[in-house]
C-alpha cells in the first residue's frame, strides 16, 4: 500500500519533493510547503492532507482545523479519488516552507 501511494503521488505531481519526518514520508513543493503525508499502522495506512478542508470532496477523517485524512486498507484503494485529492492539495499553499 505504501509503495502504491508513493507511486500515485509521484504520478500526480511530477517533481514532487520528498522527506521523512516523524517516521512518515512527506511530500511537498519547493516554496509552497508540504501538502500530504502518510503513516503506516497495523491494518491500515493513514493518508493525511494538511489542507484537507479545502479539498473537494474533503477526506472523511479528522477534526483538526485544516487537516483531513482517510484510513486506507489493502484492497480498498480508490486510486482515482486519491489522485484527485493529491492534485488539488499540491496546488494549495502547504504546511511549512522549504
Amino acid at each position: 500500500m505504501a509503495e502504491r501511494l508513493d507511486a500515485l503521488i509521484c504520478q500526480a505531481v511530477p517533481g514532487v519533493s520528498k522527506a521523512v519526518r516523524w517516521n512518515s514520508p512527506m511530500y511537498g513543493m519547493p516554496g509552497q510547503g508540504w501538502f500530504v503525508s502518510f503513516h503506516v499502522f497495523t491494518g491500515f495506512v493513514k493518508l493525511t492532507f494538511f489542507k484537507g478542508t479545502s479539498l473537494r470532496p474533503p477526506p472523511p477523517g479528522g477534526s483538526a482545523q485544516e487537516a483531513r485524512w482517510i484510513n486506507l486498507v489493502e484492497g480498498a484503494l480508490d486510486e482515482e479519488q486519491v489522485l484527485a485529492w493529491v492534485r488539488q492539495a499540491a496546488a494549495l499553499p502547504g504546511w511549512g516552507k522549504f
